[in-house]
């Protein structure tokens, strides 16, 4: 028979658990990698439930951090050879939401992780500099600064997006 702290955990994965997952997702760009991401970071949080006041801060933090952490390790995924690399061609330009989507996922993917971190957390998870820089252990003038790095890498990466949206500027 589970006791409570499992049970008190199984319903906290069963109500937040494809939050979580779309989060990462958004981080990584890759389903598997975001179900790893969000798997360790459960398995974490586990170890340490009863001591845990705020599961799901607790539990963004981790999925955050680790993968922050992860680009920083040596053990990082290794690059694949390939006998020519592909020509990049000019990104095409479809009138659809979904094609538009596709390119700044792809976008999202060429920013450095602590930069892609931060506009998840600003722009997708709507926090506040303050409550980003919270999150990454970091000071509000570094989420400014890497928010600006980052949109400005994204205004060239996808010049269809129409950057001119207040919510982009972080104006409301």
């Amino acid at each position: 028979m589970p006791d409570l702290q499992e049970t008190e955990f199984a319903a906290f994965v069963a109500e937040r658990a494809h939050a979580l997952l779309k989060t990462a997702y958004a981080l990584t760009g890759d389903r598997h990698a975001a179900e790893d991401l969000v798997q360790t970071a459960l398995a974490k949080a586990f170890a340490r439930w009863r001591r845990i006041d705020e599961p799901e801060p607790y539990l963004r933090r981790v999925i955050y951090n680790d993968f922050v952490s992860a680009w920083r390790s040596p053990r990082r995924r290794a690059e694949v050879s390939v006998a020519e690399p592909p020509e990049p061609g000019p990104p095409v330009f479809v009138e659809s939401d979904t094609a538009l989507r596709l390119l700044l996922r792809d976008a999202l993917k060429q920013l450095p992780p602590r930069q892609r971190a931060v506009l998840i957390l600003r722009y997708f998870e709507d926090l506040t500099v303050e409550e980003t820089a919270a999150v990454l252990s970091c000071r509000p003038g570094t989420v400014a600064s890497q928010a600006s790095r980052a949109l400005t890498k994204l205004r060239k990466l996808v010049p269809q997006l129409d950057w001119s949206a207040d919510l982009v500027e972080g104006r409301n």
